[in-house]
């Protein structure tokens, strides 16, 4: 059964038949329902169309590689939503990939600048590229990238936000945290996983993934086998941090997992609390900037660097935002 989605540079027909799927993109209604019928009579008798490669569309290209590429990453479930959100609002998504140019890719990247910050539009363009490369070297649907002929936007400056004193506390006490006491609800769960980042510098989806097995108290350290560059490293724990993981072992009876909480509902989570205090601009992953910032006064460079899995230390200036008074005040 043939598919029609409006767009407004017409409509979107897609034909899923015996295996095969195709999808192109035509003025009227009409057109895009007279080519499917005629393709999916053409595909129960076996004439060649998409299905050839090199006629494959650039959704079809954006579908095989969530299929086939993005199961590999770290990143998987994020990059899923990227890549169909990509199959759903490009206009030329219906069209041959080898006949994409780099002028709709640049009239697309200017439309997305006016809706979404550079470095979304950035990281948009990174994956869509990724997306035309395997499919010219591997795949030989294209000839060629369009999107490495377009210039991406800048990365903008680096985010300066740090945690205040008083920002932390009012999170605290409105997820419902309290010290020494082991955490019963999602929400105290995520108090947990805020301090814990904040003691560790690790990034949200590494800590709500920890399990017992992973998490060595007595010798100090957790093991993250997946992290966001692909290495696995040893994340070493403060006294702190020792004590927190360990009432959340304590209340994680009957699981290996640490945590119930996961990365989704924390973000929703995280941006519902922070918009009732009317904190703003505060992002779950500044905790990575507090923490980074903090332990550079107790750890030399190439630790810190290990401890936060940065390959190269200069990374660690993205993250590194003590301000000119706390540098000041070790001076004296």
């Amino acid at each position: 059964m043939a598919s029609f989605r409006k767009r407004s540079g017409g409509w979107r027909a897609e034909v899923v038949k015996r295996g095969v799927r195709e999808s192109q993109t035509f003025p009227t209604k009409a057109q895009a329902q007279a080519w499917a019928t005629q393709r999916e009579a053409e595909i129960l008798a076996g004439v060649p169309g998409h299905s050839a490669g090199v006629s494959s569309s650039l959704s079809d290209a954006l579908k095989r590689y969530k299929e086939e590429v993005s199961p590999t990453k770290a990143g998987k479930r994020w990059e899923e939503v990227r890549l169909d959100k990509l199959d759903n609002d490009l206009e030329f998504a219906g069209e041959r990939i080898g006949d994409v140019t780099a002028d709709q890719i640049a009239e697309w990247r200017d439309a997305r600048l006016k809706k979404v910050a550079s470095p979304t539009v950035r990281r948009e363009m990174t994956l869509l590229s990724s997306v035309f490369e395997i499919a010219k070297r591997e795949w030989r649907w294209c000839k060629t990238n369009p999107v490495r002929e377009v210039k991406r936007p800048s990365n903008g400056r680096p985010r300066d936000r740090r945690i205040q004193p008083d920002e932390e506390q009012k999170l605290l006490a409105r997820l419902g945290y309290i010290e020494g006491v082991k955490p019963e609800t999602l929400q105290q769960e995520l108090a947990y996983a805020f301090l814990i980042a904040i003691e560790t510098a690790m990034r949200q989806g590494e800590i709500l993934g920890l399990t017992k097995a992973t998490t060595h108290l007595a010798k100090r350290y957790v093991r993250l086998e997946a992290t966001k560059n692909g290495d696995s490293r040893n994340v070493p724990l403060s006294k702190r941090a020792v004590e927190l993981l360990q009432l959340l072992i304590d209340a994680a009876t009957g699981r290996q997992e640490l945590f119930r909480l996961k990365s989704a509902s924390a973000d929703a989570m995280f941006r519902k609390v922070r918009n009732e205090l009317e904190i703003v601009d505060l992002h779950f992953h500044d905790t990575r900037h507090e923490a980074t910032t903090r332990l550079a006064r107790k750890l030399d460079v190439l630790d810190l660097a290990r401890m936060t899995g940065h390959r190269d230390p200069r990374s660690l200036m993205v993250y590194y935002n003590a301000t000119a008074t706390e540098v000041a005040g070790r001076l004296d």
